[in-house]
């Protein structure tokens, strides 16, 4: 089995990023900020945080992590909207009213919304970029290959849908509404997997020399685990991403990409 680690790509591209920070004080720019809104005390979500600012500060980006109520959101939002000292806004998802979900990351303002998920985002969506990055890293090429992907959901499965078609790949795409999910995966070249279904993939799905990159997050007995089944790893005919060090640690290098690129369009205040 071959490892679509990501530990590599994420020192690589830390190095540059640290660069482009330092590039930036030194041209007068503001020293990059980063908000982050939690309206959920939530394990799993702390964690994420927790990581998202220590690689931010990491790289000399102030990480501002605001756990409020969801009731004071929008108002925190318009103040951070308003704030030029902050270049980048994310919301940690989940929230503790889900429902509110769209509403809130719409009211991000475009040119702040590094995470990408509002309807007028200015930065490609975090996750499909790193997912792009990692199989760009590995020198795979996508084109001429046939390409499952594995979830429409709107934080990673339509935006990333969105940017292969944008690349000319030949991209089918399963949802609940496949049938026969097996069918397509053993027509597939690559799959990419996004579902947050624990073990969705399994051993018998899966032909020799397939590509699998999982970046499903679900919850099994209190443990993150993501759509490919453990046993899937057992098979030494593949190329596929570890459990951990995958996609994940490029999806917060993907974020502060992003927030750079936010406080450079800003200008130097």
């Amino acid at each position: 089995m071959k490892s679509l680690s990501s530990k590599e790509l994420v020192a690589a591209i830390r190095e540059r990023q640290e660069q482009a920070v330092v590039a930036l004080r030194r041209q007068g720019y503001a020293q990059p900020r980063l908000a982050i809104i939690s309206t959920l005390d939530h394990a799993a979500s702390s964690v994420y945080m927790r990581k998202k600012k220590q690689y931010g500060e990491s790289l000399g980006i102030a990480v501002d992590i605001h756990r409020i109520a969801q009731d004071k959101a929008s108002a925190l939002l318009m103040q951070l909207n308003d704030d030029p000292a902050v270049h980048g806004i994310i919301i940690q998802l989940p929230l503790e009213r889900p429902e509110e979900t769209d509403a809130l990351i719409a009211a991000i303002a475009p040119h702040k919304d590094v995470d990408g998920l509002g309807p007028e985002a200015l930065f490609e969506p975090a996750t499909p970029l790193a997912i792009l990055w990692l199989i760009a890293g590995h020198d795979i090429d996508l084109h001429g290959k046939k390409v499952l992907l594995i979830g429409r959901g709107k934080l990673v499965g339509a935006p990333l849908e969105r940017m292969l078609q944008a690349d000319n790949v030949d991209v089918t795409v399963a949802t609940r509404q496949t049938l026969d999910l097996k069918a397509e995966t053993l027509k597939a070249d690559v799959i990419i997997t996004a579902t947050g279904k624990a073990g969705i993939v399994t051993p018998d799905m899966v032909r020799p020399g397939t590509v699998i990159v999982d970046a499903g997050v679900a919850g099994e007995g209190g443990k993150t685990v993501g759509d490919v089944a453990s046993e899937v790893y057992e098979r030494d005919d593949l190329i596929i991403t570890p459990p951990k060090g995958g996609v994940g640690p490029l999806t917060v290098c993907a974020l502060f990409e992003n927030t750079i690129r936010a406080c450079e369009a800003a200008g130097n205040q």
